[in-house]
């Protein structure tokens, strides 16, 4: 029983439509009724078996492609955490009652994801609906005429859209490799700083589309000081990647210039009102001021920095935190504070990309950061970087990019 006492079970079953549910290695988890209907097979010739097993292609029809498309449609599910609808298929069915006998069937299935608690695919959706009757309808018994025109030319306008959609993924996936290389280029070397050990981590998403916007940016000052930033720019791709690289230029100059983060800060909030998809963006600037044990910080609506101290304990750096860039419609000054810190301990500045989880509170993600940094801590900043995005990052992907920056102090 679910909330309020409804039977989803009983639900699922009785939906109208030709439902079932897979998992991401595409073996059938359950079927409602009407799926077991329109396919002709039962409950136990189906749960738990590999849909390919059940359902695979006519082997008397060289021409069939049924099975293979429906399978990529999956997997693009699987990898991408989004809906796929596919163009009107034919995959025949075998007889159940007759082996070795097909009969022609008309498809138009659709491929949505259930996401599990770490915001990566756990369950497929496969929603089928049936259209073999209505080609039937509007074929004449002698298989001509005008209506076999139609039945042609409706089944070769829906491969059409099959090849056109299949042109258009791979137009996304060619703009996403020409961000990733901008977004590479204009990303500063992960050089260590010539008297610290520090690591930095960019990590794009998984899908096609939502890359590059994150960046980070370390500096020497004068004094035996870094300045390490963070930010995440709002969109992705192209545009995204290019936004990026003006601010996180014009962040690196400001800090360089003004030697404070909030007076740096300022300077990129009013630089960004002049920059086309600016708005919006968060960023974190801090300066690491060796000598004295400090660190002077501000952020612009960005996720707060981690402290992690010798002894395992995990502050976040929260004292000064305004909205983000261009969001107030006047300029004002930008809140900093600073901190105290000892010889061991570590700074970690990172993107929403490495807390942020669907359906779930960034609270919940900033304690499961902490964990985490308290298990490694001690560890070197290359290891920290590497444990922190394979136990913080779902396997399948984050459908965020994520940067991270790890500095030991």
């Amino acid at each position: 029983m679910g909330h309020s006492g409804i039977d989803f079970e009983a639900v699922f079953q009785a939906l109208p439509g030709a439902v079932a549910l897979l998992t991401t290695e595409l073996r059938f988890l359950a079927a409602n009724e009407t799926y077991l209907s329109v396919t002709g097979r039962t409950r136990e010739q189906v749960v738990g078996r590999y849909v390919f097993d059940v359902f695979p292609d006519n082997p008397n029809d060289p021409h069939a492609t049924g099975a293979r498309n429906l399978a990529a449609s999956l997997r693009r599910v699987v990898s991408t955490g989004e809906r796929d609808t596919m163009a009107l298929q034919r995959y025949d069915v075998e007889y159940r009652d007759r082996p070795g006998e097909w009969e022609e069937r008309f498809w138009s299935p659709v491929c949505s994801p259930v996401f599990g608690p770490d915001g990566r695919v756990a369950l497929i959706v496969l929603k089928v609906e049936e259209i073999t009757e209505l080609i039937r309808a509007r074929r004449p018994q002698d298989r001509g005429g005008w209506a076999q025109v139609l039945e042609a030319e409706l089944y070769t306008r829906s491969r059409e859209l099959q090849e056109a959609n299949e042109r258009l993924r791979w137009a996304h996936a060619r703009d996403r490799e020409v961000a990733l290389a901008l977004q590479a280029a204009m990303l500063p070397a992960p050089a260590e700083l010539a008297r610290h050990r520090a690591a930095v981590r960019y990590r794009p998403a998984v899908g096609a589309l939502n890359v590059c916007g994150d960046w980070y940016d370390l500096a020497e000052l004068p004094g035996n000081r870094v300045a390490v930033a963070v930010g995440d720019v709002v969109g992705h791709g192209l545009p995204a990647a290019c936004v990026m690289g003006q601010l996180r230029s014009a962040l690196s100059a400001a800090v360089r210039a003004a030697g404070a983060p909030s007076a740096a800060l300022d300077a990129l909030g009013l630089y960004a009102r002049s920059v086309a998809g600016a708005e919006s963006s968060t960023a974190v600037q801090i300066v690491v001021d060796f000598d004295r044990h400090t660190l002077a910080y501000s952020s612009a609506g960005h996720p707060p920095a981690a402290l992690v101290h010798p002894d395992g304990a995990v502050g976040f750096l929260d004292g000064a935190t305004d909205p983000p860039l261009g969001a107030r419609p006047e300029h004002f000054p930008r809140l900093e504070a600073t901190t105290g810190f000892v010889d061991g301990a570590t700074l970690v500045l990172y993107t929403d990309g490495l807390i942020e989880r669907r359906h779930e509170d960034i609270d919940d993600g900033m304690k499961r950061l902490a964990r985490c940094l308290t298990r490694h801590r001690g560890t070197d900043p290359e290891v920290l970087a590497d444990n922190l995005l394979a136990e913080l990052t779902p396997s399948g992907g984050n459908t965020d990019d994520t940067a991270l920056v790890v500095v030991r102090l």
